[in-house]
């Protein structure tokens, strides 16, 4: 997966960003994680006002789409008011038919380094309460759980609870304060 490439999602994406997030939501229900996504939820336009308002990306190896996800600069809906310290990785979405184990890890990683760019400190995201293995994955890769957030309301559903996770990411080295020991 060394060709793995990123970059911000643009209109002629939209139905590849719609394909992906119902493949998931597919992929979820054939493996017994309901509650969370449903085919069909979301549209072109749910993408359209996110990249209106934050940023949406999508990975390619190979030539072909192998995830993608959103980035927000706040998200009062699950954390309130909040200082600009923070990026908001939504919707975190591999193309099982095309990405190899792993590709979640890089995508993650990549919205890290993307949030660090910014000038951000933290990442911050939301996970479904009641999907153990999925907070699970996110412990696993680094984030805390900080708090839950009850009845945050969902574009077209019902209001749901979620657990709320960060990672604080590693500062800029100090110049000349290299660790070269390695």
């Amino acid at each position: 997966m060394n060709d793995l490439r990123v970059r911000p999602a643009t209109e002629a994406d939209l139905a590849t960003l719609v394909r992906l997030r119902d493949d998931a939501a597919r992929w979820m229900l054939a493996h017994g994680i309901t509650g969370q996504w449903r085919p069909g939820e979301l549209d072109e336009e749910h993408f359209r006002q996110v990249m209106a308002q934050g940023e949406v990306w999508l990975a390619e190896a190979g030539g072909r789409v192998t995830g993608a996800w959103e980035l927000w600069w706040e998200d009062e809906a699950a954390w309130g008011p909040q200082p600009p310290v923070a990026g908001y990785v939504h919707r975190l979405m591999v193309d099982r038919n095309t990405a190899p184990p792993g590709t979640g890890r890089l995508l993650l990683a990549a919205a890290e380094r993307r949030v660090a760019e910014a000038g951000r400190t933290w990442v911050r995201l939301d996970c479904l309460a009641g999907n153990a293995q999925l907070n699970a994955y996110y412990r696993d890769a680094g984030y805390r759980v900080v708090g839950r957030k009850e009845g945050k309301p969902q574009p077209g559903g019902a209001p749901k609870s979620f657990t709320l996770l960060e990672k604080e990411l590693p500062g800029p080295a100090a110049p000349g304060n290299t660790d070269r020991s390695g």
